[in-house]
């Protein structure tokens, strides 16, 4: 087996640990994180018009990857992709200050307190080799609402394109499996298991150079 062919297979294992397989069902609303991915918005979008939620919280500010390519946050940015593919604007609730998963949940609260809506139950829109890492944060924030984690729909082999190269969905999968790992003794997100032979792949992920991610 070549390097690319071992490279590839440690972080297959990496990438299915970070997909939590999420059935979906109604929820009271659609939290979609910012990112420079915007199959993101698109994945929130599609399950608004699928009628799963009634309302669209888009989340971000501008980040260092869209510094440059947005000329909005990323929050607008992805509210303006939703409007497009017709969801209503009346639909669709904006944070566009935050700048972390934290803050995504910590100013988008504030905002529905103020519009004084208190969901129940949330759709969390994210990329996939972060989905784990998503829910994790969430339930140390969020404890008591029910959380579904989901997104876009593409395979492994299929994700990278001109936005996010291979190389880049590989170190932000390695880092942030560190964080999973490294995280919660901070109180930045609630534990998570992480089985032998998917640590093992971050060690090797590690040795072959892809640490651009770490902590």
């Amino acid at each position: 087996m070549t390097l690319t062919q071992l490279i590839e297979q440690q972080a297959k294992i990496i990438w299915d640990y970070h997909l939590l397989h999420h059935s979906l069902k109604k929820s009271d609303c659609i939290f979609v994180l910012g990112s420079n991915d915007i199959r993101v918005a698109q994945r929130g979008a599609e399950l608004y018009l699928a009628g799963f939620a009634p309302l669209l919280i888009f989340s971000g500010a501008i980040g260092k990857l869209t510094e440059g390519k947005f000329t909005c946050s990323e929050a607008q940015y992805f509210s303006n992709i939703a409007i497009k593919m017709g969801v209503p604007e009346s639909a669709i609730l904006i944070e566009d200050k935050a700048t972390n998963t934290g803050e995504n949940i910590s100013l988008t609260m504030a905002l529905l307190k103020e519009k004084k809506l208190k969901p129940a139950s949330y759709i969390v829109v994210q990329k996939p080799f972060m989905e784990r890492r998503a829910f994790a944060v969430f339930k140390h924030y969020l404890p008591e609402p029910e959380l579904i984690i989901t997104s876009p729909q593409i395979s492994y082999q299929d994700y990278a394109n001109a936005d996010l190269s291979h190389d880049d969905i590989l170190n932000v999968m390695v880092g942030d499996l560190q964080r999973i790992r490294e995280y919660p003794q901070l109180g930045f997100q609630i534990a998570q298991d992480i089985p032998d032979n998917v640590w093992q792949a971050f060690k090797k992920m590690v040795a072959w150079g892809y640490t651009k991610h770490l902590i």
